[in-house]
């Protein structure tokens, strides 16, 4: 291949490297001969030869280091620029190599003809430390080359979290009386406001109090948890346990892989309750207004039968994807249908439509699991489904999942590497897990084919690379199986595939290829509409619009909107997976916190 022609993962042939070379390799011996030069070259701020450590097509994929922002930049020239512009600012000062068992320098081949020397470095700022990630190439001169390197901003240098060490070691005789002023705000207002008792929104102020930056979470539901504990009471997580872990109180060694939904809504109460969180229940806001003159937002909560007014820095939205506004089709003819309509998310058992017909709209997680439960309790059910669906077993869904997070793993460093190559290196990763996926033991391949016989229409996922780009394109759009499709394959549950829904009649529903099924009940596991309908309730349609695009990879493949600086000053969002709230709340509280103690300013960002 011509080196001048990019290509997004360097197989050993683009690279001209004949793989012989590599078998007497010492991965220690050659990751400290780049990291020396690295070092050497940041510590006299020469530019030119810290680009030349790159391969011309590589990456330099930062979380707030150097750019206080997530950033993906590719390209020697674009590298050369960022070092222009931000070098002299951070102060970037390198450490030595990891040589720990986890973190030492190891050569990695992720699908065949693609080999990585990966080595792991601590670095510092001026602002704060953390840990970087290398994936070195091999040149066909015998010298390797940076194909990506992650810098990732961990903690700030004189504003650390207040966790081990650094914990309160006073005697509190009085924590009853201290402690109650806390939750009613007798004393001061927060400075930050967390919309929603999710685990996003408590993570997020789990964070911030042991960064010393004060917050309450308000959310309408009575209890922490309902957000869970009100949903089909069959559900259960798809990930497991390793992954789901949350900031600084894991999951005791007891605790399910796979944990049933109403459970973890007990685990959150209890998880607010131990970490000392400040949260209002049954509380909404009414009205939340930007002052640009103070960089304050004036907020109204209705609490307790009355409207409380208080004064935040920062406005943080954890309503979860759609911000909880159920997503419903207007079908004609509605009126007219002699039965039940109802959305997902007003769904909780089976028991009440035992022995009734009941249509299922949707075919991701959340309608086959409904299917399936009300399948369970002898309804008749038909699952319609309008385009094709991904679906993966369970088995071959935690696959890779279990690789990085299991027993014996470091959660920091697995979720250090699961961020480390940039997306369009992921990408053909993703692409050959998800071709595995399919073939593990023939059995999903199977599924596929019995799945495809019966009607119900299937895919690999957006570029055939399975979940991650659908979580990212859609929050959803799959299906990891965990039963339900074998009922489908045998015809238990039936499938009405590659039509929509033209009208309700009054017995039923008539589909756009002329068909009709009768039913009692329609159920639209349709999805939520956009978070950005949170803001726009509680905002105003001008503040919404500011904010700009919420979730979707922007061109450089980071997520927008989330975890990082909106168009809004001021207005966060978070939301995410448990494992990915975990990980990226941290990110969240160092932006709040060094604006704050004013190691930014608003406008501290590298810019596209």
């Amino acid at each position: 291949m011509s080196s001048s022609t990019p290509f997004d993962l360097p197989t050993l042939a683009d690279l001209a490297v004949n793989p012989m070379v590599l078998e007497e390799l010492s991965p220690v011996a050659e990751a400290n001969k780049w990291l020396t030069a690295f070092n050497a070259n940041v510590r006299d701020k020469v530019v030119g030869p810290i680009t030349d450590l790159f391969h011309q097509f590589g990456f330099w994929k930062d979380m707030l280091a150097l750019t206080w922002d997530f950033r993906t930049i590719r390209g020697v020239k674009a590298i050369k620029q960022l070092l222009n512009d931000r070098l002299d600012l951070v102060e970037l000062a390198p450490l030595c190599l990891a040589e720990d068992p986890r973190r030492a320098p190891v050569l990695v081949k992720p699908i065949p003809g693609v080999v990585f020397l990966r080595l792991c470095f601590e670095f510092e700022t001026k602002q704060g430390i953390g840990h970087a990630v290398a994936f070195l190439v091999p040149m066909p001169d015998t010298q390797w080359k940076a194909w990506s390197l992650f810098t990732r901003l961990e903690a700030l240098k004189n504003y650390p979290e207040k966790v081990g060490a650094l914990r309160d070691h006073t005697m509190r005789h009085d924590w009853i009386e201290q402690r109650s002023p806390e939750l009613v705000l007798t004393d001061v207002p927060p400075t930050v406001l967390i919309i929603g008792a999710g685990h996003s929104g408590l993570d997020i102020a789990a964070r911030l109090k042991y960064m010393d930056v004060s917050a309450l979470v308000i959310d309408r539901s009575a209890r922490i948890g309902d957000n869970w504990r009100t949903r089909y009471k069959s559900l259960c997580l798809h990930d497991t346990v390793w992954f789901n872990h949350m900031p600084y109180l894991p999951f005791p060694s007891t605790w399910p892989v796979f944990c049933p939904a109403a459970k973890l809504a007990d685990w959150l109460e209890f998880y607010a309750k131990a970490l000392e969180l400040n949260v209002w229940l049954s509380a909404r806001v009414v009205k939340a207004s930007w002052y640009g003159d103070t960089k304050s937002w004036v907020v109204s909560i209705q609490h307790q039968g009355a409207v409380k007014t208080i004064t935040v820095n920062h406005l943080v939205f954890a309503t979860g994807h759609g911000g909880g506004f159920p997503k419903m089709p207007d079908i004609r003819g509605k009126s007219g249908f002699g039965g039940t309509v109802l959305h997902s998310s007003e769904y909780y058992s089976a028991a009440e439509y035992a022995g009734k017909k009941v249509v299922v709209v949707g075919a991701g997680n959340s309608a086959h699991d409904i299917a399936m439960d009300l399948y369970r309790h002898d309804a008749e059910v038909t699952l319609s489904q309008r385009s094709s669906t991904y679906v993966i077993s369970l088995d071959a869904s935690i696959f890779p999942l279990k690789e990085r997070y299991n027993e014996h793993s470091s959660i920091e460093f697995s979720d250090l590497l699961g961020s480390a190559l940039p997306w369009p290196s992921l990408l053909p990763l993703l692409r050959a897990e998800t071709a595995r996926a399919a073939n593990i033991d023939n059995a999903p391949r199977s599924l596929i084919r019995d799945l495809e016989s019966v009607g119900f229409r299937t895919n690999l996922g957006i570029d055939d690379a399975g979940l991650l780009p659908l979580i990212y394109a859609r929050g959803g759009g799959f299906y990891v199986d965990t039963g339900t499709s074998g009922e489908i394959i045998k015809g238990n549950i039936r499938a009405k595939s590659g039509c929509s829904i033209q009208r309700f009649t009054s017995d039923g529903l008539e589909f756009d290829d002329g068909s009709n099924v009768g039913c009692d009940v329609v159920i639209f596991a349709t999805g939520f509409g956009e978070i950005r309908d949170s803001v726009r309730e509680i905002c105003g349609s001008e503040i919404a619009n500011q904010v700009g695009p919420i979730w979707g990879l922007d061109n450089e493949g980071e997520l927008q909107g989330v975890w990082r600086r909106t168009g809004q000053p001021r207005l966060w969002i978070g939301m995410a997976s448990l494992g990915r709230s975990r990980f990226h709340s941290l990110h969240l509280a160092l932006q709040i916190k060094a604006l704050e103690e004013g190691v930014i300013t608003d406008n501290d960002i590298y810019a596209k």
